[in-house]
Formats: structure tokens, C-alpha cells, sequence
């Protein structure tokens, strides 16, 4: 990744919000005046700063069909419910992503899946990029590891888990799972986090850089 040489002016920063979650600062909004150190030039930026998450694609193959498991919530912001890929924010110190993905499909979906059977599609993208799903670095520092997990279910898992209620209530999440054909996922949804790992999916199996799927999935 090429980084300008930039240095901020003190002076033109401002806090203008801050969220916290319980004791632990949630999300950060501020304003900074950014200068070239080469060419003197003014860089301004509104920054909302939420840090890094996790996504994980989850794909079940069931007597010949292949399909996705996504969570259907209400988002505010854009006024209506949404489907997309089971996610959430690293709040691990230690900066473990895969971790961090492996508990938020629990939380979301009640699925228990195995470290060591997640893919990390983001690692195959160029050392340059960071390694990270960038969704709107124009205003937001957010990167997002995006993972894969592939497995084996019988049918009546298939609809044990459509229109299941998940999510950690006290946490405010109303979650219902939606099973989707994979094959109809890329226009299912506009959610940035699926349509991006649907993508780099695609590509590493098109490059053959995808391991074997585990045989069977214990959910």
C-alpha cells in the first residue's frame, strides 16, 4: 500500500463525537486537517473511526445444493432490513480475526464452527492491499477480514436454520437467519461484505487456491 507523507496540524483537529460501549470507546467522529509534506497541500478529512471487523461467508452444501447462511436485521441508517453475512467488530487486543469471526458466527447464527476450518480470503489478496476488505475508506477507518467456511449438512439442518431467531438481545441485536442459494446470492443482497467475499471466493477457486472443504459440518 502507498501512503502519502502526511502530517496532521494539531490545530485543525476536532473531536466532534464519541460512543462508547459500556467502559470500552465504541466509535470515534472527528474532522482533521492533513498536509503533503512534499507538495504543502491541504488534505481535509472527516473521519468516522470504528476499527476493524470480521465477516464470514458460510457456505453448507446439502443433497447437491449449495448454500448461505445470513442474518436478516434492521439497520437504521439505511431505513430498512438487510441481508447480510454474519460479522462484527474485532474487540480482541490481541488483533485475532479469525477468532473474532468464529465467535461472531456463534453469536449471530448458534453455529459452532472450528479455527482451523475458516478461510481467510482477505490473506490472499496482495501484501499491498493490507490483507483487508477496505468497504469506505473515502470516511471510515473500518477493515474488514473476510473469511470462508465450507461444509456438509443434512436438509433438516438446512431448515432448522431458516427463519431462526439469534443475536445477543442485551446487546440490542433481533437477528433472523436466512438460508440462501448460493447461486442466488449476488443478487439477493447489497451488502458490501458479501457481495466482496462472493468475489474473492470466486477468484481463489478460479486460481485453485482454496483448500479441500471439511467433510462435515458439526452444527
Amino acid at each position: 500500500m502507498t501512503f502519502l507523507n502526511l502530517r496532521s496540524i494539531a490545530s485543525g483537529s476536532a473531536m466532534q463525537g464519541v460512543d462508547m460501549f459500556g467502559k470500552r470507546v465504541g466509535f470515534l467522529k472527528f474532522k482533521a486537517d492533513i498536509v503533503d509534506e512534499e507538495t504543502k497541500t491541504k488534505v481535509p478529512g472527516i473521519v468516522f473511526a470504528r476499527g476493524p471487523a470480521v465477516a464470514v461467508l458460510i457456505l453448507l452444501e446439502s443433497n447437491g445444493e449449495t448454500y448461505a447462511v445470513l442474518t436478516e436485521q434492521v439497520r437504521v441508517p439505511i431505513g430498512k432490513f438487510l441481508l447480510e453475512l454474519p460479522a462484527g467488530m474485532l474487540d480482541d487486543e490481541k488483533g485475532d480475526f479469525v477468532g473474532t469471526a468464529v465467535r461472531e458466527v456463534e453469536e449471530e447464527t448458534g453455529i459452532k464452527l472450528n479455527i482451523e476450518d475458516m478461510v481467510d480470503l482477505t490473506a490472499l489478496l496482495d501484501p499491498a492491499t493490507g490483507g483487508r476488505m477496505l468497504p469506505s475508506p473515502g470516511g471510515c477507518d473500518e477493515e474488514i477480514g473476510l473469511f470462508l467456511y465450507r461444509g456438509r449438512v443434512d436438509e433438516e439442518t438446512i431448515r432448522s436454520l431458516q427463519g431462526k431467531e439469534t443475536g445477543l438481545r442485551d446487546h440490542g441485536e433481533l437477528i433472523k437467519l436466512r438460508v440462501v442459494p448460493y447461486s442466488e446470492l449476488w443478487r439477493s443482497t447489497g451488502d458490501a461484505k458479501a457481495l466482496s467475499a462472493i468475489a474473492l471466493y470466486e477468484m481463489a477457486k478460479r486460481e485453485g487456491l482454496l483448500p479441500q472443504p471439511t467433510p462435515s459440518a458439526n452444527l
